[in-house]
């Protein structure tokens, strides 16, 4: 029997990392852990103390939270404090605040502990900004996953779409943009590629040649 690997997948706002970390995960028979849904629970959290969200909000949010992923067959279930709020933490509002969470050291040590705890048994695909540099720098497989800016942005706008929200190209490339300058910026774990990490664009790719890719790199 194979041993089961750690699956560490980086990547810019929009990339796609949720979807095809997850296809990929169910392909392989691995668990997969959306870190971004972490922060984005925490995020939620913040919001629900009142508008405009500060760094006090959020750390007292993130001071007694319990945040717990369930993979049902079909998407991962977020849980905060045993309420599920897998749709709530996918708004603009949240998209919003989450680099303002994330920027945050409590918040980041807090949500890197029980993400390598995770991690231990193996078996494990898991997405976000520095599991590859910072939160799993011994991971078996190591993927930067990008697109360019107006494909990412496409993306999300129909995925927005979708979901009833209306926003336009503009405002979400926009927005995009705004994120990618805080999470390459940020003091602590900024999003930059781990040196031994394979580059994987995927501009102008469909969702299956992505998990196909991803699914040859962890078989190599």
């Amino acid at each position: 029997m194979a041993r089961k690997l750690v699956v560490a997948i980086d990547g810019p706002a929009g990339a796609g990392k949720s979807t095809v970390a997850q296809l990929a995960a169910k392909e392989l028979g691995y668990t997969y852990i959306d870190t971004g849904a972490m922060y984005r629970a925490v995020a939620w959290k913040a919001i629900k103390a009142g508008r405009p969200v500060t760094d006090e909000q959020i750390l007292a949010a993130v001071s007694d939270i319990a945040v717990r992923l369930h993979y049902d067959g079909k998407v991962t279930q977020v849980f905060v404090d045993d309420e599920e709020v897998t749709g709530e933490i996918r708004t603009p509002e949240v998209s919003a605040v989450v680099s303002q969470v994330a920027r945050l050291g409590p918040v980041r040590e807090k949500m890197v502990e029980q993400q390598r705890h995770m991690a231990e048994a193996g078996g494990v695909l898991m997405d976000g900004r520095d599991i590859a540099t910072h939160v799993l720098p011994s991971a078996d497989v190591k993927i930067f996953l990008t697109a360019s800016l107006e494909e990412r942005a496409k993306r999300r706008w129909k995925e927005m779409r979708e979901k009833g929200y209306d926003m336009t190209l503009e405002e979400l490339e926009a927005d995009i943009m705004r994120r990618d300058k805080a999470d390459s910026e940020r003091e602590i774990s900024p999003l930059v590629q781990a040196a031994d990490a394979e580059l994987l664009d995927t501009t102008g790719m469909d969702i299956a040649a992505v998990v196909r890719a991803i699914v040859e790199r962890c078989g190599r």
